[in-house]
């Protein structure tokens, strides 16, 4: 029987993996320069001569959360790329941003690996971003866009977000210097505590009882792979994550009718606490051009849809069964 992984993060990889991560290494940092001098971190999954499809991580994460794409992306003859959002990761923090403003870095990022189309997939966290380049990219460059399990829009209400959340929007709004601080301790307490003796010893017995029969990797090397995965998104602090706070919890910057993409699909889960469904529906009745599909499912349990997700996602004339 499975041990349940304990929930670090609002995004989709903190949904308990099907299989513990390869060594990161596989995955080698890259980064390009944008326009404004800013530099983007990106890693990349999958078949580097596929079809490009460019995944935004959750809230808070990182480029790393792609991870979950890898053999899904080898198995379909897909490229992903994952950049790290400004402040996340290795990206440098960009202060003042607009959600709208993702689409110029993603502009930049086409550019930089001269692909003129491709699709699009938010994660969690990643929904708004991936709605925002539906606005404002260039239709003839985009492909597909989706969203999976993304982060509702606050303007339709907040008696259905957690309580949790609604502190965060708060404190992020009006006392963003002293959220930072207590993020940072409160980041710092946990890397501290899951370094000790007795966290190290569970997160072994975690991963053992997690391993598939076939998966050779080290329990030492699946352990340090789930820990950076887990804190990448706080690798230059929680500035970030504090700023990204304020974002999700504010009206982002266009007007969904506004939104003329044809078209965004939806997926999103009814039992989702994090991102209560009733933002969700209000979003896709908004859109002019969107296709919401409801699962009987919670913020993690729906990762275990990601590989149908991602193959609707493809043009057609590219799909393929996966191979076994």
């Amino acid at each position: 029987m499975r041990t349940p992984f304990p929930r670090l993060s609002f995004s989709l990889s903190a949904a308990t993996p099907t299989s513990i991560p390869p060594s990161l290494a596989s995955f080698p940092d890259k980064t390009v320069s944008l326009r404004d001098g800013r530099v983007l971190g990106y890693a990349e999954y999958g078949c580097p001569s596929g079809y490009p499809l460019l995944y935004f991580h959750g809230w808070p994460s990182s480029r790393l959360e792609a991870f979950l794409t890898d053999s899904i992306a080898k198995r379909h003859g897909i490229r992903v790329i994952s950049p790290d959002r400004p402040g996340f990761g290795i990206s440098t923090f960009q202060p003042h941003r607009r959600i709208i403003d993702w689409s110029n870095d993603i502009q930049d990022l086409a550019r930089h690996l001269e692909i003129s189309r491709f699709a699009i997939l938010g994660g969690s966290g990643g929904g708004p971003y991936a709605v925002a380049c539906a606005h404002a990219l260039p239709h003839e460059s985009l492909s597909a866009v989706g969203v999976l399990a993304g982060a509702g829009p606050w303007i339709a209400g907040t008696q259905d977000v957690p309580l949790v959340s609604r502190m965060m929007g708060v404190a992020a709004n009006n006392v963003p210097w002293a959220f930072t601080g207590m993020t940072n301790m409160l980041v710092g307490s946990l890397r501290w505590m899951l370094s000790t003796n007795h966290a190290t010893r569970w997160l072994d017995n975690w991963i053992e009882s997690t391993k598939k029969e076939d998966d050779k990797t080290p329990t030492q090397e699946g352990r340090e792979a789930l820990l950076r995965i887990a804190f990448e998104g706080f690798a230059q602090g929680s500035r970030g994550f504090v700023h990204e706070a304020q974002l999700l919890s504010q009206d982002w910057g266009f007007r969904f009718e506004d939104v003329k993409y044809n078209k965004i699909r939806i997926w999103h889960g009814t039992q989702d606490t994090n991102s209560p469904i009733r933002l969700t529906r209000y979003m896709a009745e908004k859109l002019p051009h969107s296709e919401l599909q409801e699962w009987d499912d919670t913020h993690y349990t729906i990762g275990e849809r990601l590989e149908e997700v991602i193959t609707k996602l493809l043009p057609k004339e590219i799909r393929r069964p996966a191979s076994s």
